[in-house]
């Protein structure tokens, strides 16, 4: 099939070089060039709606809802290139979006976009570059039964953990969000542990293999607190997971937290560590660093000690 990926960063660009190597034609599209020429076998397009124009399936892999609000609606925009596929005539082009973004930005998107006649799937990811390069991420799909049917091949290529949540688009957003405060909830918990380890004079290694075959295992720490731990060792490695987008993601599932009447503290105390290391210039650093920044920012605390002490 004729396949556009918008957005070939960490994620968009495994996934763009697995279809083509899955025989698919793929077209891309980035406002950086040099991620353009890593999508190698891939046609480079001067536009979104050049790609469009082209593809059966859009796949947007952008940052945020301001970069996907551009590649859909701007005037080169995905829309501009029309709904109907080229050389069938009838049938929708299917605009499948792949960022991590708020619900009501998603509903909004879905809702232009059935206006202007495309098919919408709401399909936000999970897993990472490396399982984005060899089909074992997780997609999360909110779209119709018949959506579903039509590219489910592509979908099982791209994903080995699939999920056809819901029919309604803004339900894969919801389910990520949901997904994304919790793995910040682990991750903000395993580099806090971590750090303690350290004040302990534990090593750090051993620690986390304790820890990875114990209850207090979670998939994030054992990704994160491994790679910085290899970090530390070979010096500064490129980020895979910048620390702003969990501090964004965090955030959004905090506004849907409250939109609900519910508190989440925990949530809130893990997003507030995310927050706080992109405040302190930390939002181009990988997210595993926020284990270092716990371990320099926060004080020892006091609180409770002699309730405990007492018991």
């Amino acid at each position: 099939m004729k396949i556009g990926v918008i957005g070939v960063g960490n994620m968009g660009l495994g996934m763009a070089l697995r279809l083509h190597d899955a025989g698919h034609e793929v077209a891309v599209r980035d406002v950086d060039a040099a991620r353009e020429a890593l999508a190698e076998g891939c046609l480079v397009m001067p536009s979104a709606a050049a790609l469009a124009a082209r593809c059966e399936l859009v796949i947007v892999c952008v940052v945020d809802a301001a970069q996907s609000e551009q590649v859909l609606f701007a005037s080169d925009g995905v829309v501009a290139a029309g709904h109907a596929v080229a050389g069938d005539g009838h049938s929708p082009r299917c605009v499948m979006l792949c960022p991590t973004l708020g619900v009501a930005a998603v509903e909004d998107f879905a809702a232009r976009l059935a206006a202007a006649g495309f098919a919408v799937i709401d399909a936000p990811m999970s897993g990472g570059p490396l399982r984005a390069r060899d089909g074992s991420m997780s997609l999360m799909v909110a779209c119709a039964p018949s959506h579903f049917e039509r590219w489910h091949a592509v979908l099982r290529t791209l994903a080995a953990r699939l999920f056809h949540v819901s029919e309604k688009p803004g339900d894969g957003a919801r389910t990520k969000l949901v997904n994304n405060l919790l793995a910040a909830v682990n991750l903000a918990g395993a580099a806090e542990a971590m750090a303690l380890a350290e004040r302990l004079g534990l090593g750090a290694a051993q620690t986390l293999a304790v820890i990875e075959q114990s209850s207090g295992q979670s998939w994030i720490a054992s990704d994160r607190m491994r790679r910085a731990i290899a970090a530390a060792t070979a010096g500064n490695a490129a980020p895979q997971a910048h620390m702003a987008l969990l501090a964004k993601d965090s955030a959004l599932a905090l506004i849907e937290a409250e939109a609900a009447g519910f508190a989440a503290p925990v949530g809130r105390a893990a997003a507030a560590h995310f927050a706080a290391a992109v405040a302190a210039g930390l939002a181009g650093a990988d997210d595993s660093a926020l284990w270092r920044f716990v371990a320099g920012s926060v004080p020892q605390c006091h609180v409770g000690l002699k309730a405990i002490r007492s018991r």
